[in-house]
C-alpha cells in the first residue's frame, strides 16, 4: 500500500500570519511537522501544500518537497487533493494523510496508528484521545467525538457529547466515555476525490465542522484512539508559550 503524507500550510491567517514560518527552538513550525511526519514508516512520502512561495523555497532549503497550490481553496481537504494530482495522482497512492500544519510536535506512532485502519474498504480514518479532565470536557473549541463500539464515528461536536442523563455534569467524566478529535484525516484516493466536489452541509455549516459534511452525505468515519496529547499552534500567544517549554 502506498500512502501520501501531505501537510498543508496556508501563510495567510487571521489570527497568526506566516504561522508555518514561525520559529520554535530555532527550526520553523513547517520543518518540524515534516521531520516528525517523515519518522512515520508507513508514509511513502510526505510533501507540503502551500499556496505561498515564502514556505515553497523555506520547505526546499530544509531539504523537504513542496508544491505550489491554489490560494482559493476553502479547507485542507481540498489543498490536499490538488497536492495528490501533483504528486502522480490517485494511480500512484492509495490513501493521503492529512497532516496538521500547526502542530510541531505530532507523534510519529499516532500516524501509525491511523495507517492500521486503511485495508481499502476504509473509506476516512481519523484520531482520538479519551478525556480526562473537565477543563477540556466542557470547551467548546475542543472537538468531541462520538464512537460506535466498532469505533466508527457517529458524530463530531464542540459541544459536550454524549448527554449523561441522571447525573450532574461536574460527575460525567465518572460515567461515560467522551473523546477529544484529534485533526488528523486519512482518506482513500477516490473518497477524497469525491469529498473535494462536496457542497456543504447543513450541520457542517451549524458547527463549523468540516468532518460533518462528509458524515452528512454518508461517509463512513473510523477512529484510532490514541494518547498522543495534540499540541496545537492558533496565536502567537501559544508559539510563545510553546518556546517557553522548550527552555
Amino acid at each position: 500500500m502506498k500512502i501520501l503524507g501531505i501537510i498543508p500550510a496556508r501563510f495567510a491567517s487571521s489570527r497568526f500570519p506566516g504561522k508555518p514560518l514561525a520559529d520554535i527552538g530555532g527550526k520553523s513550525m513547517i520543518q518540524r511537522v515534516y521531520e516528525q511526519a517523515q519518522k512515520a514508516k508507513s508514509l511513502s512520502k510526505v510533501v507540503v501544500a502551500t499556496d505561498d512561495p515564502r514556505i515553497l523555497s523555506h520547505v526546499i532549503s530544509f531539504g523537504g518537497e513542496a508544491y505550489m497550490t491554489s490560494e482559493n481553496h476553502p479547507s485542507g481537504t481540498d489543498r490536499c487533493f490538488e497536492a495528490l494530482q501533483k504528486a502522480g495522482g490517485s494511480s500512484k497512492f492509495d490513501y493521503i494523510i492529512n497532516i496538521q500544519g500547526d502542530e510541531p510536535f505530532i507523534d510519529p506512532e499516532t500516524i501509525e496508528q491511523m495507517a492500521k485502519l486503511l485495508d481499502f474498504k476504509t473509506e476516512i480514518a481519523t484520531a482520538v484521545k479519551k478525556i480526562s479532565d473537565y477543563e477540556t470536557l466542557f470547551d467548546p473549541n475542543v472537538v468531541k467525538a462520538v464512537l460506535t463500539m466498532r469505533k466508527q464515528c457517529l458524530y463530531f461536536s464542540r459541544q459536550t457529547v454524549p448527554y449523561v442523563r441522571g447525573h450532574e455534569p461536574e460527575t460525567w467524566l465518572e460515567h461515560a466515555d467522551f473523546y477529544k478529535h484529534i485533526g488528523l484525516y486519512a482518506y482513500r484516493n477516490d473518497v477524497l476525490e469525491q469529498i473535494s466536489h462536496l457542497p456543504p452541509s447543513p450541520l457542517e455549516n451549524t458547527e463549523k465542522l468540516e468532518q460533518l459534511r462528509w458524515l452528512g452525505y454518508g461517509y463512513k468515519i473510523y477512529a484510532t484512539i490514541t494518547n498522543y496529547e495534540s499540541i496545537g499552534v492558533d496565536t502567537p500567544e501559544d508559539l510563545e508559550k510553546l518556546n517557553k517549554s522548550l527552555l
